[in-house]
């Protein structure tokens, strides 16, 4: 599995996404479960599957599945 199927199942699995999903509609605090509780358990999981760990910059600033992606270039971590 590579690190986008990663991501993506991370996604899928937090806020029941449907594989497939439109990644340009996946924001904070408007997609399903993805609010402040989601966010802690999106960057706990990510930071698990990626063995990195964020600076509370980029956790604050990881507002969308995009935005998510870049930031984990900042780790080191290609998606």
């Amino acid at each position: 599995m590579d690190n986008l199927e990663k991501y993506n199942n991370i996604f899928c699995e937090l806020f029941a996404l449907p594989e497939g999903f439109d990644p340009e509609i996946v924001k904070l605090n408007e997609t399903g479960d993805w609010d402040s509780v989601g966010h802690m358990s999106l960057i706990t999981a990510l930071e698990d599957t990626f063995d990195i760990m964020m600076e509370t910059e980029d956790i604050l600033g990881f507002m969308s599945y995009r935005e998510g992606i870049e930031i984990l270039k900042k780790y080191g971590v290609e998606v």
